[in-house]
Formats: structure tokens, sequence, C-alpha cells
């Protein structure tokens, strides 16, 4: 039995919370765990967590979830510049940890974090590689399936950000949230390239603040707040937008791009694998269809359509058949179960901070080479 603690209770800590109790549904063979405590500042959501998810007890002190004895393993799911000290602490206390993207603001940050938590075992919350039919495109591209593969294209839009009203939230600061879409968005682009097509040598990119000034919120709240027109100002220290061009060390070239606050797409993480043989693409607005296109000697050749369905793994575990949909949180399940598992076996997690430093070493040399106007290498 893994003792569980939270920290933060907000969405994702819920989510993972609604995960763990929701998995010894849905799969017979798994490693149990019991929701031991939970610790927020606020409350209303301490009291959530005991009456309605049942954790044994809930604190506004996180120290308390670090030093209990009866707690195996620590889900941080706090705003982003408290990451590493949560870290370190659960680390220090012997617990293994489950970390929610970023684990740092900043690429400094998260190189502290993968030092400190080497001898416990490392999760971080890069769920969209628990998709079924990413998991699928994967298993295409190393069969050879798509040939030589050529060309990359990444993606993460998302219009949380394209309202000028939306209040200067935690998440627009750099001194409380890190960088900006880089952090935020880009980094689950590039999981996923390392993960399909391998590591990064070097990039030449560009980052902007598209909106410079937001409203000052009255409260302390999301970044889907709204503000008024004639509301006091501040100013966003971060990045709205980044775009590079890359190489891969098997000699791909790719180019990825993310913005918060672009107006269209409302949550496209998507991806296209372009090779010698055969194309594909995924985007999670559609996170239950792939598509394919393969070289054939054919009149009816183009793209064609994948549904998802339980002949992929892990789908079949929520829904039977082809093209019954599943959803965003049921990702968060499978990245949780996979854990839990690497927890009980003693055994490493992927993606672990190890991962989540591949990636600030990509974001290092992007911020650099917008600065300079250069290409950049990958450390």
């Amino acid at each position: 039995m893994i003792g569980v603690g939270v920290i933060g209770f907000g969405w994702l800590g819920q989510a993972h919370s609604r995960s763990l109790l929701r998995i010894p549904t849905l799969f017979p063979e798994r490693a149990d765990t019991k929701l031991v405590a939970c610790a927020d500042p606020l409350p209303e959501r301490r009291e959530d967590a005991v009456r309605s998810f049942g954790f044994e007890r809930a604190t506004d002190d996180w120290r308390v979830v670090m030093d209990a004895p009866d707690i195996d393993a620590v889900w941080v799911a706090a705003p982003n510049m408290l990451h590493v000290e949560l870290v370190e602490a659960a680390a220090a206390a012997g617990k293994h940890v489950f970390c929610e993207k970023p684990v740092g603001g900043t690429p400094a940050q998260t190189l502290r974090a993968e030092a400190s938590a080497r001898d416990v075992i490392s999760g971080v919350g890069y769920n969209y590689r628990w998709a079924p039919l990413v998991r699928y495109a994967r298993q295409l591209i190393a069969d050879g399936v798509l040939g030589e593969i050529t060309n990359y294209r990444g993606r993460f839009f998302s219009m949380y950000g394209s309202d000028p009203l939306g209040v200067l939230s935690w998440r627009f600061l750099v001194d409380q949230a890190g960088h900006g879409v880089t952090t935020d968005l880009m980094s689950h682009s590039v999981d996923l390239a390392h993960m399909l097509l391998g590591p990064i040598t070097r990039v030449v990119g560009t980052t902007e603040t598209f909106i410079a000034e937001r409203p000052l919120p009255t409260a302390a709240g999301s970044h889907y707040g709204r503000g008024a027109a004639t509301d006091p100002k501040g100013a966003v220290t971060n990045e709205d937008y980044a775009a590079m061009l890359c190489e891969f060390a098997n000699g791909a070239r790719g180019t990825f791009e993310a913005s918060r606050s672009i107006i269209g797409p409302e949550s496209q993480m998507a991806f296209e694998v372009y090779g010698t043989k055969g194309a594909l693409s995924w985007n999670l607005e559609k996170l239950n269809e792939l598509q394919l296109y393969l070289v054939e000697d054919e009149l009816h050749t183009g793209y064609r359509t994948v549904y998802g369905g339980d002949r992929f793994p892990y789908h079949g575990h929520f829904v039977p058949g082809s093209a019954n949909g599943i959803g965003f949180e049921d990702l968060v399940v499978i990245e949780d179960y996979e854990f839990c598992r690497a927890v009980a076996d003693e055994r490493p997690f992927e993606p672990g901070f190890e991962q989540a430093v591949q990636w600030v070493h990509v974001q290092d040399a992007l911020l650099r080479s917008a600065e300079s106007g250069r290409w950049e290498d990958v450390a």
C-alpha cells in the first residue's frame, strides 16, 4: 500500500486525487494507494479533500506532509515557483515525488530539483505521452513504417492568454511562474518529440510578449479571471509566444511553436511527423484520432483516420469498442497508474526528472538564441 500526500489542491491536485481513486475501478493489476494527507492554504479546499475525496487529514502546512511517516509518495501540484523547494523537501524526507510540469520555472531550477531527487523515484506530468494513439504513433515510427524521418512539426497553441483583459495572475510573472510559454506549453511539445524522435542538438528561435500589460487581480485567482478596461494594470514579465527551428540528432529537421495569446486554436497540442514512406499527425483537440498517410501504389492514396479504441493499450480500461473516446483526465489516470507501479516495483519511471532536464537544455538554448539571434547548441 502506497501512502499518498498531495501538495496543492487546485485543479491538478484534484485531478490526480480523482485518478488515484479511479485506478482500482479500472486496473485489476495495480499498486494500491491510500490518500493520507493533503496540504493547501485554502480551508475550503482542505475541507473538500477530506469530505469529498477521502483524505485522512488535511493541513495548511506542506511540511507536515513531508514529515509524515505514513506517506511514501508525494504529488506536487502547487504553483510553479514552489516546485523546487517542495521537491527538495520530499526527496530529503525519502519520499518518491511526482511533480506537475514544470519541475522548475527556469532551467536552473529544474536542474536543481533533478539533482536533489536522484535517490528517489521521480515523475513529471508530461501526460500527453500516455494518449493511446500517441503511443501507437511511437510504435509506427520505431517499426520503420514511416521510413526515415525527415521532418517534425510540433506546436501548442492555447487561447488562455488571448484576452487583453485577462488578469495578471502569477502565470504571467517571471518571478512567480518562471518563463512563459516555453515553460508552460512548449515543454509538452518538445517532450513528445524527444519521446518520438530522440534528442535535439541545436536550435534557433524567437520569443515575444504580445500583451505587455494586464489588469491587476483584485484577489488571488487563476489566469482565467477577467478584469475591466478601467482597472489598474501591471507589466507581463514572461513570454506569450516562442518558436524555433531545430536539428535532431538523427538528422531530422523540426519546427516548434507555442502561444498562449493566439486567436483560434483553443487547445491545439499537436505534432506532425514526415518520413520517406509515410506521415502521421495527432492533435489534442481530437485526441481519439490519428491521421496516417502511407505511400502506396493506389489511386486512393491520402490520409486516413485511425480512431482510438480498445485495440490500443490503456484505451480499453476506460471504454470498449472503437471510436468510443477517452478524455484528458483519463490520461492523468494512466500516468498515475504507471507511476504507482514504478514505485511499487522500486524502478525508475519515465518521464521522470531526467526527461524534464532534457527539455530544459533545449529551453536554455532557445532562450539564448532569442537573445543572440544565432543558432545555439543544446547542452
